[in-house]
């Protein structure tokens, strides 16, 4: 009998329906062997040699993979392709240890198929693939043991720093700047109604004199306005052609973090956790990727079931192939898909079939034909002591194509009246409204993802802790599902910018996970990878605690003196638990009290009283009464 290890139960379970009674297969539970907690665990004199341990509470799985390895005719690594699925098959073997013969095998997606080919095709564990993540590790493990103590020393302790998360709050701080130094420009919007002989045409006012007209005040508005209404209209010109728009590719990580972000607003963390638990059922293929890659009798498959579903004008000549922008397209082999595209819909929790049913969707529209439309764009000349050029734009759905898929997809024509070149039309009504120009929006998790995959900050595997763990530390928070920084946030990131400039740098950390990536293909030693970033950095760290000054964390007035001093200001500060009220002459006064978050304009469906954010012991946010325990209204949804 053979024994076949995985990460997890489901995995497991999956694996068993496919493979016969000469297997057994056993799950490791994720990693069991890591870095100490306690202290450094990595040996810098040594070319970084790390001192692992079995993780806490992992001893009786580690007991339970040696005696189910016992008399064993062969052990099959069977964890997922990635970097981290190579460190578990590695410390999978090494604590069985060297009396056993080991395999190790890969696969792309859990189907009876690509199991029994695997078996076929056994290789041994990748050590390439092994020492990127050991050296991602301890890179990580340096920055954050060293970084750490500096910031309780110089601005608050318990605090934390990482290499990557760093530099993720830094993004969401230096928007948050941009934001407050934004200073809105006036602009006027007119929009003209015009009679023409087979109907009404609305037109904006594009043109003053052939130049872009750019209305800046209410007294040109009034002069623009005042002529336009007196003005000669005639159509200058129509144009109509035939657009299409291509069907996007099928998902790779990022992209589908950022599409349940906007379409269902998960969280990138959710997102992969349904992720996971579709992979590991076997109906999708592996989810930490950055490829666009298509397997041929995958394409193959879904051509079939176009035709069929949909009819062979919807179906290109030949199939679709994409190309990932990314340098490295190295963490899979294969872009985001159902593993059987004849199953359309699943039944489980709404999540994981919502999920599901986003991946089949984007799936099947990326070999299908482009939608057609037809787009027209008519311009108008207004006559009077100026010449006005204004314009409109219309369009109508001439053939669905890949929108055919998507369930959600409504048709919006807008249709123009038919005019012809030369047509005189009539005055009826004008519409001006004064706008102002709007400040960049700020992040949330979907446009976080999308920057850190353009600068090469991370990768596929790496952007939903990042997020989670900044928030997690309390440098970041989220309100409506957009991103702020913390005062903590904002001064951790003024001093780490200020000190420690490479460690923060876009350009450099991005070089940092190139050569990870190196290190995994072979073109790049490790230790020298490790060592070129430690020594300087290192030296660094001795200088900063030595000369640089403490930093203050700005704290926010309630406006409210102290209840108990009757002398300081309540302020409201952030601790390990979250935000709490102080006083503003801690420690001299010690008087604290609970922060409420109240949710203006909202009332208690019940008492009316006001409504204020809470959380779950997990730190999930959900909605309650401010009158807690007298009223104990709760709510997940956010009352109106």
């Amino acid at each position: 009998m053979k024994l076949v290890i995985v990460e997890s139960p489901t995995k497991a379970k999956t694996l068993t329906r496919f493979l016969g009674s000469e297997y057994k297969i056993e799950a490791s539970m994720g990693h069991f062997r890591d870095l100490p907690k306690s202290k450094l665990g990595v040996d810098t004199e040594k070319d970084f040699k790390p001192d692992y341990e079995l993780v806490k509470g992992k001893g009786k799985i580690v007991a339970a993979l040696r005696k189910a390895a016992k008399g064993k005719s062969e052990i099959i690594l069977a964890t997922d392709q990635d970097r981290e699925g190579e460190a578990i098959a590695f410390h999978t073997e090494f604590v069985l240890g060297d009396k056993h013969k080991y395999s190790r095998i890969v696969f792309h997606e859990i189907t009876k198929e690509a199991i029994l080919k695997a078996l076929k095709e056994p290789s041994m564990v990748d050590l390439k693939l092994f020492e990127a993540q050991q050296a991602r590790r301890i890179l990580d493990r340096l920055v954050g043991y060293k970084l750490s103590p500096v910031l309780w020393r110089k601005v608050r302790r318990g605090l934390s720093a990482g290499r990557v998360q760093s530099v993720a709050v830094r993004l969401v701080v230096e928007k948050e700047k941009e934001i407050k130094a934004f200073k809105p420009d006036e602009f006027w919007e007119v929009l003209v109604d015009l009679k023409a002989k087979e109907g009404k045409l609305t037109v904006s006012l594009s043109k003053i004199e052939g130049k872009k007209a750019e209305i800046k005040n209410k007294d040109q508005n009034d002069e623009v306005t005042k002529e336009l209404k007196k003005a000669s209209y005639k159509v200058l010109d129509v144009k109509e052609r035939e657009t299409k728009r291509q069907p996007v590719p099928p998902f790779m990580t990022s992209t589908m973090q950022r599409t349940a972000s906007t379409r269902f607003g998960y969280s990138a963390k959710k997102t992969m956790r349904e992720a996971q638990q579709l992979y590991e059922k076997g109906l999708i293929t592996y989810h930490r990727t950055d490829s666009l890659n298509l397997a041929s009798s995958a394409v193959s498959q879904v051509r079939g079931y176009i035709e069929t579903k949909f009819g062979k004008e919807y179906l290109p000549d030949s199939p679709r192939y994409y190309k990932s922008n990314s340098k490295s397209a190295q963490e899979a082999h294969e872009a985001i898909r159902p593993t059987d595209v004849k199953i359309e819909e699943i039944e489980s929790k709404e999540s994981s079939s919502k999920l599901y049913r986003l991946i089949f969707e984007r799936f099947v529209a990326s070999q299908m034909m482009p939608a057609v439309f037809d787009k027209t764009v008519i311009k108008v000349e207004g006559q009077n002591k100026k010449k006005y050029e204004l314009r409109a734009d219309g369009e109508r759905l001439k053939f669905l194509g890949w929108l055919k898929v998507n369930l959600r997809y409504k048709a919006e024509n807008q249709d123009l009246p038919q005019v012809s070149q030369g047509e005189k039309l009539t005055f009826e009504k004008l519409d001006s409204t004064q706008k102002f120009t709007q400040p960049p929006a700020r992040y949330n998790e979907a446009s976080l993802i999308k920057v850190l995959e353009q600068k090469g900050i991370g990768r596929p595997s790496t952007y939903a802790p990042i997020i989670s763990t900044i928030q997690t530390r309390q440098y970041v928070e989220k309100k409506e599902k957009r991103l702020y920084p913390t005062a903590i946030g904002d001064a951790v990131t003024e001093f780490l910018s200020k000190y420690f400039d490479k460690v923060m740098d876009y350009e450099f950390t991005a070089l940092m996970e190139d050569g990870l990536d190196k290190v995994a293909e072979g073109k790049q030693s490790w230790v020298k990878l490790l060592s070129s970033f430690y020594k300087p950095f290192d030296k660094k760290v001795e200088k900063v605690i030595k000369d640089a000054k403490r930093v203050k964390i700005a704290v926010e007035s309630t406006g409210e003196k102290c209840p108990k001093c009757k002398k300081g200001d309540l302020v409201i500060r952030t601790g390990r638990f979250g935000k709490f009220i102080s006083c503003s002459l801690f420690p001299d006064c010690k008087h604290t009290d609970t922060y409420k978050e109240i949710i203006e304009g909202a009332k208690c469906e019940d008492c009316g009283g006001e409504v204020v954010v809470k959380k779950t012991r997990r730190g999930k946010n959900f909605y309650g009464c401010g009158n807690y325990p007298k009223c104990k209204w709760a709510s997940w949804r956010k009352p109106k």
